[in-house]
Protein backbone atom coordinates (compact mmCIF):
# COMPACT_ATOMS: atom_id res chain seq x y z
CA UNK A 1 0.00 0.00 0.00
CA UNK A 2 1.04 3.64 -0.71
CA UNK A 3 2.01 5.97 1.62
CA UNK A 4 -0.53 8.82 2.01
CA UNK A 5 1.64 11.77 1.95
CA UNK A 6 -1.77 14.33 2.32
CA UNK A 7 -2.26 12.47 5.47
CA UNK A 8 1.50 12.80 6.88
CA UNK A 9 1.75 16.35 6.19
CA UNK A 10 -2.08 16.79 7.79
CA UNK A 11 -0.32 14.86 10.78
CA UNK A 12 2.68 17.28 11.00
CA UNK A 13 0.62 19.95 10.74
CA UNK A 14 -1.08 19.10 13.46
CA UNK A 15 1.85 18.21 15.80
CA UNK A 16 3.30 21.67 14.63
CA UNK A 17 0.29 23.33 16.05
CA UNK A 18 -1.32 24.02 12.96
CA UNK A 19 -5.06 24.37 12.60
CA UNK A 20 -5.12 23.49 16.54
CA UNK A 21 -8.00 25.34 17.81
CA UNK A 22 -6.91 28.37 18.92
CA UNK A 23 -5.34 29.45 15.98
CA UNK A 24 -8.23 28.58 14.24
CA UNK A 25 -9.55 32.11 15.11
CA UNK A 26 -8.96 35.70 14.39
CA UNK A 27 -10.01 38.64 16.26
CA UNK A 28 -9.17 42.24 15.12
CA UNK A 29 -7.17 44.26 17.09
CA UNK A 30 -8.55 47.71 19.08
CA UNK A 31 -7.01 50.68 17.42
CA UNK A 32 -6.12 48.96 14.24
CA UNK A 33 -7.21 48.44 10.78
CA UNK A 34 -7.53 45.21 9.21
CA UNK A 35 -8.26 44.08 5.99
CA UNK A 36 -9.84 40.39 5.48
CA UNK A 37 -10.88 38.57 2.57
CA UNK A 38 -14.19 36.55 3.71
CA UNK A 39 -15.05 33.13 2.23
CA UNK A 40 -18.22 31.58 1.97
CA UNK A 41 -18.61 28.50 4.31
CA UNK A 42 -19.09 25.33 1.86
CA UNK A 43 -22.45 23.35 1.98
CA UNK A 44 -24.03 25.81 4.08
CA UNK A 45 -27.56 26.77 1.79
CA UNK A 46 -25.87 29.13 -0.18
CA UNK A 47 -25.49 31.21 3.53
CA UNK A 48 -21.59 32.22 3.58
CA UNK A 49 -22.03 32.81 7.25
CA UNK A 50 -22.75 30.49 9.98
CA UNK A 51 -24.71 30.90 13.46
CA UNK A 52 -24.03 28.96 16.76
CA UNK A 53 -25.74 29.86 20.17
CA UNK A 54 -24.31 29.72 23.55
CA UNK A 55 -25.31 30.14 26.63
CA UNK A 56 -22.54 31.91 28.35
CA UNK A 57 -21.69 32.88 32.06
CA UNK A 58 -22.75 30.31 33.56
CA UNK A 59 -20.45 29.40 36.63
CA UNK A 60 -16.99 29.07 35.12
CA UNK A 61 -18.09 27.76 31.30
CA UNK A 62 -17.11 30.61 29.21
CA UNK A 63 -19.40 29.49 26.79
CA UNK A 64 -21.76 26.16 26.54
CA UNK A 65 -23.62 25.15 23.31
CA UNK A 66 -27.25 24.97 22.88
CA UNK A 67 -28.73 21.62 22.58
CA UNK A 68 -31.87 23.08 21.53
CA UNK A 69 -30.20 25.07 18.45
CA UNK A 70 -30.09 21.37 16.93
CA UNK A 71 -33.45 20.33 17.82
CA UNK A 72 -32.03 18.15 20.86
CA UNK A 73 -33.35 18.48 24.24
CA UNK A 74 -32.10 20.77 26.43
CA UNK A 75 -32.45 21.32 30.20
CA UNK A 76 -31.08 24.89 30.35
CA UNK A 77 -33.75 25.82 27.42
CA UNK A 78 -36.73 23.57 29.27
CA UNK A 79 -35.86 25.61 32.49
CA UNK A 80 -36.26 29.46 30.47
CA UNK A 81 -39.88 27.79 29.11
CA UNK A 82 -40.97 26.61 32.81
CA UNK A 83 -39.72 30.65 34.03
CA UNK A 84 -41.65 31.88 31.16
CA UNK A 85 -44.64 30.01 31.42
CA UNK A 86 -44.67 31.27 35.70
CA UNK A 87 -44.94 34.96 34.23
CA UNK A 88 -43.24 36.21 37.42
CA UNK A 89 -40.75 38.93 38.06
CA UNK A 90 -37.90 36.98 39.36
CA UNK A 91 -38.47 33.95 36.73
CA UNK A 92 -38.12 36.91 34.05
CA UNK A 93 -34.69 38.69 35.47
CA UNK A 94 -33.46 34.89 35.65
CA UNK A 95 -34.51 34.10 32.18
CA UNK A 96 -32.50 37.45 30.61
CA UNK A 97 -29.56 35.91 32.45
CA UNK A 98 -30.05 32.66 30.91
CA UNK A 99 -30.55 33.89 27.20
CA UNK A 100 -27.98 31.97 24.71
CA UNK A 101 -26.29 34.62 22.77
CA UNK A 102 -26.03 34.22 18.67
CA UNK A 103 -22.36 34.22 17.35
CA UNK A 104 -21.83 34.35 14.28
CA UNK A 105 -18.19 33.07 12.14
CA UNK A 106 -17.43 33.36 8.87
CA UNK A 107 -13.70 31.96 7.13
CA UNK A 108 -11.31 34.95 6.21
CA UNK A 109 -7.91 35.36 5.06
CA UNK A 110 -5.94 38.07 7.07
CA UNK A 111 -4.31 40.21 4.57
CA UNK A 112 -0.77 40.67 5.57
CA UNK A 113 -1.14 37.31 7.59
CA UNK A 114 -1.59 35.23 4.24
CA UNK A 115 0.69 32.27 5.64
CA UNK A 116 -1.15 31.79 8.34
CA UNK A 117 -4.04 30.57 5.68
CA UNK A 118 -7.95 30.41 6.33
CA UNK A 119 -9.25 31.24 10.03
CA UNK A 120 -12.52 32.07 11.18
CA UNK A 121 -14.39 35.45 12.45
CA UNK A 122 -16.53 35.16 15.01
CA UNK A 123 -18.57 38.40 15.51
CA UNK A 124 -21.96 39.77 17.14
CA UNK A 125 -25.25 41.09 15.73
CA UNK A 126 -24.03 44.02 14.40
CA UNK A 127 -21.08 43.23 12.48
CA UNK A 128 -23.01 40.49 11.30
CA UNK A 129 -25.86 42.65 10.49
CA UNK A 130 -23.28 45.29 8.58
CA UNK A 131 -21.88 42.55 6.55
CA UNK A 132 -25.30 40.91 5.55
CA UNK A 133 -26.26 45.25 4.62
CA UNK A 134 -23.12 45.57 1.98
CA UNK A 135 -24.07 41.98 0.44
CA UNK A 136 -27.63 43.07 -0.51
CA UNK A 137 -25.81 46.73 -1.75
CA UNK A 138 -25.91 46.11 -5.61
CA UNK A 139 -22.58 48.14 -5.56
CA UNK A 140 -21.17 45.13 -3.41
CA UNK A 141 -23.31 41.56 -4.00
CA UNK A 142 -21.32 38.95 -3.15
CA UNK A 143 -17.97 40.26 -1.63
CA UNK A 144 -16.84 36.32 -0.91
CA UNK A 145 -16.46 35.49 -4.18
CA UNK A 146 -13.07 34.17 -4.46
CA UNK A 147 -12.44 35.53 -8.16
CA UNK A 148 -14.04 38.94 -8.23
CA UNK A 149 -15.18 39.94 -4.76
CA UNK A 150 -14.12 42.53 -1.84
CA UNK A 151 -11.59 42.88 0.82
CA UNK A 152 -13.70 44.56 3.64
CA UNK A 153 -11.64 47.06 5.67
CA UNK A 154 -12.13 46.08 9.95
CA UNK A 155 -11.71 48.54 12.35
CA UNK A 156 -12.12 48.73 16.38
CA UNK A 157 -13.25 51.89 18.31
CA UNK A 158 -13.98 52.31 21.94
CA UNK A 159 -16.29 55.37 21.48
CA UNK A 160 -16.47 57.65 24.72
CA UNK A 161 -19.22 56.68 27.18
CA UNK A 162 -20.08 53.36 25.56
CA UNK A 163 -18.96 49.93 27.49
CA UNK A 164 -18.03 48.05 24.76
CA UNK A 165 -16.04 48.37 21.51
CA UNK A 166 -17.32 49.26 18.20
CA UNK A 167 -16.33 46.83 15.48
CA UNK A 168 -16.83 48.73 12.04
CA UNK A 169 -16.53 46.27 8.82
CA UNK A 170 -16.30 48.24 5.14
CA UNK A 171 -16.07 46.69 1.91
CA UNK A 172 -13.33 48.13 -0.21
CA UNK A 173 -14.55 49.68 -3.41
CA UNK A 174 -12.06 47.40 -5.75
CA UNK A 175 -12.68 43.73 -6.65
CA UNK A 176 -9.95 41.28 -7.07
CA UNK A 177 -9.30 37.76 -6.47
CA UNK A 178 -9.03 35.49 -3.52
CA UNK A 179 -5.15 35.20 -4.77
CA UNK A 180 -3.24 36.15 -7.68
CA UNK A 181 -1.92 32.49 -7.04
CA UNK A 182 -5.06 30.36 -8.37
CA UNK A 183 -3.39 27.36 -6.48
CA UNK A 184 -2.98 29.00 -3.41
CA UNK A 185 -6.69 30.35 -3.88
CA UNK A 186 -7.80 27.04 -4.26
CA UNK A 187 -6.13 25.76 -1.09
CA UNK A 188 -7.67 28.07 1.12
CA UNK A 189 -10.67 27.51 -0.49
CA UNK A 190 -10.03 23.51 0.40
CA UNK A 191 -9.20 24.51 4.03
CA UNK A 192 -11.88 25.63 5.63
CA UNK A 193 -12.40 24.60 9.14
CA UNK A 194 -15.12 22.19 10.17
CA UNK A 195 -16.58 25.13 12.73
CA UNK A 196 -18.83 21.53 14.04
CA UNK A 197 -15.39 20.15 15.62
CA UNK A 198 -14.32 23.37 17.19
CA UNK A 199 -16.59 23.45 19.80
CA UNK A 200 -18.04 20.37 22.15
CA UNK A 201 -21.79 20.26 22.43
CA UNK A 202 -22.36 18.52 25.99
CA UNK A 203 -24.61 16.33 27.01
CA UNK A 204 -28.07 16.77 28.52
CA UNK A 205 -26.90 15.71 31.69
CA UNK A 206 -23.83 17.55 32.07
CA UNK A 207 -25.53 20.76 31.29
CA UNK A 208 -28.35 20.02 33.82
CA UNK A 209 -25.48 19.35 36.69
CA UNK A 210 -24.10 22.51 35.14
CA UNK A 211 -27.16 24.38 35.74
CA UNK A 212 -28.23 23.31 39.09
CA UNK A 213 -24.72 23.58 40.74
CA UNK A 214 -24.71 27.26 38.78
CA UNK A 215 -28.03 27.38 40.45
CA UNK A 216 -26.86 26.31 44.24
CA UNK A 217 -23.69 28.41 44.13
CA UNK A 218 -24.49 32.12 41.81
CA UNK A 219 -21.12 33.41 43.62
CA UNK A 220 -18.80 30.40 42.74
CA UNK A 221 -16.69 31.40 39.56
CA UNK A 222 -16.26 27.34 39.41
CA UNK A 223 -19.33 25.43 41.48
CA UNK A 224 -18.34 21.56 41.35
CA UNK A 225 -21.23 19.83 39.21
CA UNK A 226 -22.71 17.28 41.84
CA UNK A 227 -22.96 13.46 40.70
CA UNK A 228 -26.91 14.28 40.96
CA UNK A 229 -28.26 17.27 40.53
CA UNK A 230 -29.22 18.48 44.13
CA UNK A 231 -32.86 20.20 43.20
CA UNK A 232 -34.72 20.23 39.72
CA UNK A 233 -33.46 23.47 37.88
CA UNK A 234 -36.92 24.99 38.12
CA UNK A 235 -37.54 24.76 42.07
CA UNK A 236 -34.59 26.72 42.21
CA UNK A 237 -36.57 30.33 40.56
CA UNK A 238 -36.24 32.30 44.32
CA UNK A 239 -32.44 32.40 43.50
CA UNK A 240 -33.40 34.72 40.82
CA UNK A 241 -32.19 37.95 42.38
CA UNK A 242 -28.51 36.14 42.99
CA UNK A 243 -28.04 34.01 40.39
CA UNK A 244 -25.64 35.42 37.99
CA UNK A 245 -22.45 36.29 38.90
CA UNK A 246 -21.41 39.88 36.72
CA UNK A 247 -18.95 39.22 34.10
CA UNK A 248 -15.06 39.65 34.40
CA UNK A 249 -14.91 40.85 30.35
CA UNK A 250 -15.16 44.75 29.83
CA UNK A 251 -16.30 43.99 26.52
CA UNK A 252 -18.76 41.37 25.04
CA UNK A 253 -16.19 40.40 22.15
CA UNK A 254 -13.66 39.52 24.86
CA UNK A 255 -15.77 37.26 26.60
CA UNK A 256 -16.22 35.73 23.11
CA UNK A 257 -12.59 35.70 22.40
CA UNK A 258 -11.83 34.25 25.29
CA UNK A 259 -14.22 31.35 24.40
CA UNK A 260 -12.32 30.84 20.86
CA UNK A 261 -9.28 30.94 22.14
CA UNK A 262 -9.68 28.10 24.76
Amino acid sequence: MAVNLEALRKKLAQLNGEGSRKNAFWRPEKGKESVVRLISFPDNDGQPFKELWFYYNIGSNRGLLSPNQYGKPDPIQELINKLRAQDTKEGYELCKKLYPKMRSYVPVIVRGEEDKGIRLWGFGKQVYQDLITTMLDADFGDITDPKNGFDVKVTVTQPAGQQYAKTTPRARPVRSPLSDDKKQAKEWLDSIPNLDDLFTLKSYDELENIINAWLENPDDEAPSAPRHAPKKAAESEEKADDAAKPSTFQELDDAFADLDNM
